[in-house]
């Protein structure tokens, strides 16, 4: 009897509660309590980023040099590239982007960040009316403006590549720092932090990606803009294109206009790379 009465309803609802749940159930349980395993991180750089572009322009600069000894060249087509006047004509389209790229940088972002300080910020939209008048006014007409002005020779040159480049780095630099939460900057100062060190390990981490992208498309501009320093005594790969146009010689002109394509691209491969490796870890999700 006493065995019968310790298999009732009572005696199995107590054992129930205390016996421990099936293996299949415990370790259900643990599946959930435990943490997801933090997922990797792709690389920032991919061989294919790496290899695709620069592959790319070598191939179509080999045709073109294959494409160009096969070509009927006549003296004034011959007189263009002698004595190494292609390599000298590259070398300062070279300069001039390196140059005025340099210049746009130490304007534009040192300006771009004092416009966002609380005493200069009302006068963000004049200086960028101002900013937004070189790039409106055609650049050979700026340029022709610039010669007479300051003679003819690189200097003029390089002030109408400035003065064309210097928006969209200005520009992107004012949206950059206007785009950050002002509770981060709250909370920085909040933890004693100065107004520089906010600035340096805030805001200009968070600004990074769309300044680096005002810059790529600086440097992009101040590629094809440089073609036209030609006109002002500067030099550069618009000499041959020049020459091929006014002479009529195909085969140089060609020469000169893929030369000046590739740069283009080989300095937005290379801006590319630099903005992938200098965006903070933490936004490349927004990437």
């Amino acid at each position: 009897m006493s065995r019968t009465g310790t298999q009732g309803p009572g005696g199995r609802a107590g054992r129930a509660g205390t016996d421990l749940p099936p293996p299949d159930e415990t370790r259900a349980v643990d599946v959930e309590r435990r943490p997801p395993a933090p997922s990797a991180q792709p690389p920032r750089l991919t061989w294919q980023k790496l290899t695709f572009l620069p592959a790319t322009i070598a191939v179509g600069l080999l045709a073109t040099w294959l494409w160009f000894r096969g070509a009927e060249l006549d003296s004034i087509a011959r007189n263009a590239i002698a004595d190494g006047n292609v390599w000298l004509r590259l070398r300062q389209h070279v300069e001039l982007t390196a140059i005025s790229t340099f210049f746009v940088l130490i304007i534009a972002i040192p300006l771009g960040i004092a416009l966002t300080r609380r005493r200069l910020r009302p006068a963000v939209p004049v200086v960028l009316a101002i900013a937004n008048i070189g790039q409106a006014t055609p650049a050979i007409g700026l340029l022709a403006l610039l010669v007479i002005w300051l003679g003819i020779g690189t200097k003029a040159a390089l002030v109408g590549i400035v003065a064309y480049a210097v928006l969209p780095v200005l520009a992107n630099t004012i949206a950059g720092l206007r785009a950050i939460d002002p509770t981060l900057i709250e909370a920085a100062r909040g933890i004693g932090m100065s107004a520089v060190g906010v600035l340096r390990k805030v805001e200009l981490p968070l600004a990074v990606p769309l300044i680096l992208a005002g810059v790529r498309t600086a440097l992009v501009l101040n590629v094809g803009t440089a073609t036209l320093a030609y006109f002002g005594g500067g030099g550069g790969l618009g000499d041959l294109i020049a020459t091929g146009i006014n002479n009529q010689r195909m085969p140089v002109l060609v020469l000169g206009s893929i030369l000046t394509v590739a740069l283009a691209l080989l300095v937005d491969w290379l801006a590319s790379v630099v903005e992938l490796l200098l965006r903070p870890r933490g936004l490349e999700g927004d990437a």
